[in-house]
């Protein structure tokens, strides 16, 4: 791979780190063939996109970027695939898990980095599953803060129409 390559490679990989709010390193070294192919395969049909980089080149990529990548420049051993979810934060997360679930103990989490958050390690891969997006959150508040009002126009309601059966019958006694 000649340097022009490189660069070029490098510079595609940093727009695309720039421009997605989160994306997940993974560890494809010891990964067969067929594996490999049968998880792209999987990301494919959940429309998240995974491609394996050399180290020297994905740590060139995050040296560009503006927040502090540092961390993951620890995990950048052996062959690295990055993957690039495109709709929610945890999305690459239950993909990899949901591999495992189907007998293939691989790919491992070298490391996650999600809204400016890092997380290093596999063992991270379960909190990562329950991350929630902005727009589920959004509803939850949203649902949170409708819950209150909800209650006091039911009761006022209900009580409104108690109120009123005890008034007509008050009237009709005398």
């Amino acid at each position: 791979m000649t340097r022009e390559e490189k660069e070029i490679i490098v510079k595609d990989l940093s727009e695309k780190l720039a421009n997605t709010a989160y994306f997940y390193i993974t560890d494809a070294s010891t990964m067969s063939v067929a594996s490999v192919n049968a998880f792209r395969r999987l990301a494919f049909d959940r429309d998240i996109e995974y491609k394996v980089y050399k180290n020297s080149l994905i740590k060139k990529a995050l040296d560009t970027l503006e927040a502090d990548t540092s961390a993951l420049d620890d995990v950048l051993k052996g062959a690295s695939g990055i993957l690039f979810g495109k709709e929610t934060g945890n999305a690459p997360a239950k993909l990899i898990q949901d591999f495992r679930k189907k007998g293939n103990p691989l790919p491992l989490l070298k490391g996650a980095y999600i809204d400016s958050g890092i997380y290093v390690g596999d063992e991270q891969l379960d909190a990562l599953t329950k991350i929630k997006s902005r727009e589920e959150l959004i509803g939850e508040i949203i649902g949170l803060l409708q819950s209150p009002a909800k209650n006091v126009v039911s009761a006022l309601q209900s009580s409104g129409g108690k109120l009123a059966g005890i008034l007509k019958t008050l009237s009709e006694k005398e």
